[in-house]
Parts: C-alpha cells; sequence; structure tokens
C-alpha cells in the first residue's frame, strides 16, 4: 500500500470514529446499547442507559444529569427492573418501538414506548433530557417528556391535553431504591382557575393556588428566579399547561416530587458540586391543605396558626379551643343580599393571601378588579372575588375569579393577593379600620432582627458605662494616692521607659519583685520596682500609706521616690536610678578590701 493510500485510509478511520462520537445521542435500526453502553445529548448534560438500585440487584433504564448521576430524571421499566445490566438491550424493532429487552428471559420486552403505528427511524437524546422518536422525514412519533416519572425539567410541560385527556403529571417513587410509582402525583387542577395540586391515594395534600400571570399565587419565591428562569403558562382550547425554560447560562435544575411528598425546585451548585434547593412544598403547617376549614385564614407566625375570616366564627369552639380548626367557620351574621337602601351587603379585603382554592369559581380574564366586584355583588351566591391576573394597571391587577361556596385552604404569605369577602352590612361596620396586615415569616425574622439588634445595643452601651464606672474609679484610686506627695505615673510611661519590662534591663530580683533600669523620653535614668503580684498581703490601703510615707521622707543617703503607678493588679514604685550603685556595696565592699 502506497504512502497515499495509508494516509486517506487513517483520515477515514479517524473520521468514522468522529462521527460515531458525535452521533453518540442516537440509535438507528441497525443499532443497540447494552450493559454500560449510554447515549449522550450532544453536549453532554445529560445521559441514557442502565443504572443500578437496590445494592445493584435491580438494574432500569434511564436518563440523568451527567454532572450528577444519582440526579435521574425519568425511569423507562420503572416497575419491572432487570436483575443484571448485562442482560439488558435497547433497541428499536422493525415495527418502531424503543424497547427494553432481557437476554437473560429469552429476550422478553421489559418495556416498550408503544410509539405508534409509524415505524420509527431513529431514537435521539437531546440536551434538554428528551429522548425522541422520529421517522424518516424527521417527524416526531413518541418522547420520554410526555410520560414524566418523579422529576421535570426545563422544556418539560405539567398539565393537560383538553383533547386527548392526556395528563403529564409526576408520580413519586415508592422509595430511594424503588422507582415504581409511589403514593403520591403532582397534577394540574384545570377546574375553576389552573393550579397544581399534590394528592396522595386520592386525598389533596397541597395546592400552588391558582396562576395569576405571573406565577402560583402560594409561590411568590417565583418571582425571585427572574434572569435564571421563565414562566410559560398555557390556556387554551387545546391544553392547559406549565412549565418552564432554563435562561441562558443557567446551571443544571429540576423539580422533584420526593416520595415523601414533598415537591423540590433544586439548583446544581458547580462550586459545591451538590444541588441547592430553591424552594419546596408543602413549607410549613399552613401548606397543609384545608388545615384551617372553610372560611378559615392559617397564620404560621401565630401561635395559634388558624383564625376566621373577619365577620365568620369557629363552627365548633371546642373543637378550635383543641387545636382542629378543620370544621371551618361559619358567618356570624346572614347575608342581606338585595336589602334595602342602606343595607346593602359589602366586601372585606384580606390582603397578602394565597387565594382560596377555585374549584367551582369562575374565571373571566377580561375586565377590571371594579367590574368583578360589581358582578360579584349582584349575584345572591358570590361570596368573593379577586383578580384573576396581577399584572393589571393600578396595582390591584385585572380579570375575575369569583367564589360561588365556601373559601377553602386560604393562607398569609408574603407578596400574596388581595381576596375581598362578602360581608353583612353589621359585620363591614365593625370591621377593622385598616386592612388586616400580612403577617409573615419575613415580617417577622425583621423584627426579631431589630430587637436582637437593640438587645445589643444596650448590652454594648452597658459595657462601655461600665468601663467609664471601672475606669472612673481606677482613676479615684490613683487621685487618692495622689493626696500625698508622690505623683504617678501612666503605666504605657512606665512600660515604655522599660523597654516593655525587658529582661535585659532587669537589674534585682527578689520577693518583693523585679527592679528595672529604665529611661523617659527627657533623658532622666529610672529605677522601676514592679511589686510581685503574688504578694497579696498588702492592701491597696497599706500601700497608699507607704507610699506616702516614702514621699514625704528626703536625705540625702536615701534613694529618692520619684512616683507610683496603679495599673489593674500591679503596683509599681518608681525611683531615681543610682548609677554607683547601693551604699551597701560601698560599706560592706571596702571592709572586705581593708587588710587584717
Amino acid at each position: 500500500m502506497s504512502h497515499r493510500r495509508l494516509f486517506l485510509a487513517i483520515v477515514s478511520v479517524l473520521l468514522l470514529t468522529a462521527s460515531g462520537v458525535a452521533a453518540n445521542n442516537t440509535l438507528t435500526r441497525r443499532s443497540r446499547i447494552g450493559g454500560d453502553q449510554k447515549l449522550v445529548s450532544p453536549g453532554d448534560i445529560f445521559q441514557l442507559g442502565l443504572f443500578p438500585l437496590a445494592d445493584n440487584t435491580k438494574w432500569f433504564l434511564g436518563i440523568w444529569f451527567t454532572v450528577s448521576p444519582a440526579a435521574v430524571i425519568w425511569v423507562a421499566n420503572r416497575d419491572r427492573p432487570l436483575n443484571a445490566s448485562s442482560s439488558g438491550i435497547v433497541t428499536l424493532t422493525g415495527a418502531g418501538d424503543l424497547v427494553l429487552l432481557d437476554a437473560a428471559s429469552n429476550n422478553e420486552t421489559v418495556w416498550s414506548s408503544n410509539s405508534s403505528s409509524s415505524a420509527a427511524a431513529v431514537a435521539l437524546l437531546d440536551d434538554s433530557g428528551n429522548l425522541v422518536l422520529t421517522d424518516d422525514a424527521g417527524a416526531m412519533l413518541w418522547q420520554s417528556f410526555d410520560h414524566p416519572t418523579n422529576t421535570y425539567v426545563s422544556e418539560m410541560r405539567i398539565g393537560k391535553d383538553v383533547g386527548t385527556g392526556a395528563e403529564w403529571s409526576l408520580s413519586s417513587w415508592r422509595h430511594a431504591d424503588d422507582p415504581s410509582a409511589g403514593d403520591f402525583r403532582y397534577v394540574m387542577e384545570t377546574r375553576g382557575s389552573p393550579e397544581l395540586h399534590i394528592w396522595r391515594k386520592g386525598r389533596k395534600t397541597y395546592r400552588t393556588g391558582p396562576w395569576n400571570g405571573v406565577r402560583f399565587s402560594g409561590i411568590p419565591e417565583m418571582a425571585t428566579y427572574k434572569g435564571m428562569f421563565e414562566f410559560q403558562f398555557a390556556d387554551t382550547a387545546d391544553e392547559v399547561s406549565y412549565m418552564y425554560h432554563a435562561c441562558d447560562g443557567s446551571p443544571p435544575s429540576r423539580v422533584v416530587l420526593h416520595q415523601s411528598g414533598v415537591i423540590h425546585r433544586m439548583v446544581w451548585d458547580s462550586a459545591a458540586l451538590r444541588w441547592s434547593s430553591f424552594w419546596s412544598g408543602p413549607r410549613d403547617e399552613c401548606d397543609r391543605y384545608g388545615v384551617c376549614g372553610a372560611f378559615g385564614v392559617c397564620n404560621e407566625v401565630d401561635a395559634v396558626v388558624c383564625s376566621c375570616v373577619w365577620g365568620f366564627l369557629p363552627r365548633s369552639s371546642v373543637e378550635w379551643g383543641m387545636r382542629n380548626a378543620s370544621g371551618g367557620c361559619a358567618r356570624s351574621t346572614p347575608l342581606q343580599c338585595g336589602g334595602g337602601a342602606g343595607d346593602e351587603d359589602g366586601f372585606h379585603a384580606v390582603r397578602g393571601v394565597k387565594l382560596p382554592e377555585t374549584h367551582g369559581s369562575s374565571v373571566d380574564p377580561g375586565g377590571s378588579l371594579e367590574e368583578c366586584g360589581r358582578r360579584c355583588l349582584a349575584n345572591c351566591s358570590c361570596t368573593a372575588y379577586a383578580a384573576s391576573d396581577i399584572r393589571g394597571s393600578g396595582g390591584g391587577g385585572s380579570g375575575c375569579i369569583q367564589w360561588f361556596g365556601e373559601l377553602v385552604d386560604t393562607r398569609f404569605i408574603d407578596g400574596g393577593q388581595d381576596l375581598f369577602v362578602r360581608l353583612a352590612k353589621s359585620d363591614l361596620d365593625t370591621a377593622p379600620a385598616s386592612p388586616e396586615p400580612v403577617k409573615t415569616k419575613k415580617f417577622v425574622a425583621v423584627i426579631t432582627i431589630l430587637i436582637i439588634g437593640f438587645g445589643l445595643l444596650l448590652l454594648w452601651l452597658g459595657f462601655l458605662i461600665w468601663k467609664k464606672v471601672w475606669r472612673g474609679k481606677e482613676a479615684t484610686m490613683i487621685d487618692d494616692i495622689m493626696i500625698g506627695d508622690c505623683p504617678t505615673y501612666h503605666f504605657e510611661t512606665i512600660r515604655g521607659a522599660t523597654g516593655g519590662f525587658c529582661p535585659e534591663n532587669e537589674i534585682g530580683r527578689g520577693g518583693f519583685g523585679i527592679v528595672y533600669k529604665g529611661q523617659m523620653q527627657d533623658g532622666q535614668e529610672i529605677a522601676v520596682k514592679k511589686l510581685s503580684t503574688d504578694n497579696r498581703v498588702q492592701g491597696l490601703k497599706e500601700f497608699k500609706n507607704e507610699v506616702d510615707l516614702i514621699a514625704r521622707l528626703q536625705h540625702r543617703n536615701l534613694v529618692r521616690l520619684l512616683g507610683c503607678c496603679i495599673h489593674c493588679s500591679d503596683r509599681i514604685l518608681v525611683y531615681e536610678y543610682m548609677s554607683n550603685k547601693s551604699l551597701d556595696n560601698f560599706i560592706f565592699g571596702a571592709c572586705l578590701l581593708t587588710p587584717s
């Protein structure tokens, strides 16, 4: 083979290899994967393959984040695990279905897409995490996004197809090692104003509140995601759905329905290499569905979380006294509805709430909030109204939601909406002059911080006062000594003169303490006697008397006391420095030198 042919052969192999790498997000009728083989999305954001659970005893076909393989977003055979990864084969059948076969059981079909009657030509995994089957013309026949498990990600819908009745909903795993459908479901409720609900075995446990044009009424945190997520809500004749779009540059994110029944929004923290929780619901006692019953309002920051809307009283004071408010509240005064002049019903504004459940309500996206109130007042069955879209001008919103029965699952919440509740004229006359305040955790947190800050300020002021008083006492003690003839020195002056009581300046030591040589700033040499702090026999009064006495004695054969210093437990005497040493050296030293 010539060099030219060898070169072309090598180039061909490299191109085929590169082509294979670039196309490893696709599966055709002539290919299959199994074991540890995977499909990888073009940007290496998601992977599809077999993964183990329950100590590698059960294997499933799924899709997960490349940065976090444990974050599985979709499972194909969630109810029929394989016993070993080596037996799993993923392929396209001649009929165009994507299937998972068990080679250990004569290629039994464990899972199938049951895509359509049209033969799929290719299965591909895209960078949104969606597994898509297309025909030869590129038309989509089936996608995993239409069959969520316990997670939805950017571009995935949660909702309902109005025409076919098909639902895009989440169902929790049974437990951490079992992805089969658990007890909880996260579904879109389309009756009334659409909202998302969590159900457990036919019983509602949590609701988000209705969509208000910007976010779900009960999730004000959604307003803080600007620049990271964009929300899209569709309410048309074809479908009612909700989805989010991750903005460019945003980190990986997912929303997971946990097996405990809590829905979590999580974002990948690339620095800490972990998932950070942005929001979860239900978040507290007040998010538990219907905890305060009909016409009750829940306030998490109160000692007793449940109260009745103004104009209503507990149906059972005994039950409420036992902290069981599920029976709700009843009107204290019947509505007049069409009564005589001056006796008409009216509306009381409950500020800052998650709107009540809208099942059985009517929604009109047109018109103003004022028109909504007039229409509600004209209908004797209308019990309350609110804006359906908070984007309206004037801050009050637009559109209209009208309730015609009991108001259930209402709570105070930070950034909540205004709810206008119908009351009899007599109840309106005694209603609070100002709207009910919004009591939230944020409000309480601010008050708590202010109280703590004020307390710390008082402690600081107390410390300063104590310090000033102590210094005053210290100064008084020094001033008492100055009553005699002995002046005082500042401790820093003495420390500076002795070089910080440097051992090299030590010229004497005994049971009384240590004597240091020092030099003042004016050049005067001094001898500093720092009395031992271990000697507690001599009290302050005795020390003062002794200093007074020495200061008064003046004799040419006695070293002169220049001053003193008291600093905390230190008691210091300052003498003039005798450069020729002490008198005893001359007396006793001279005797020793005299010949016998």
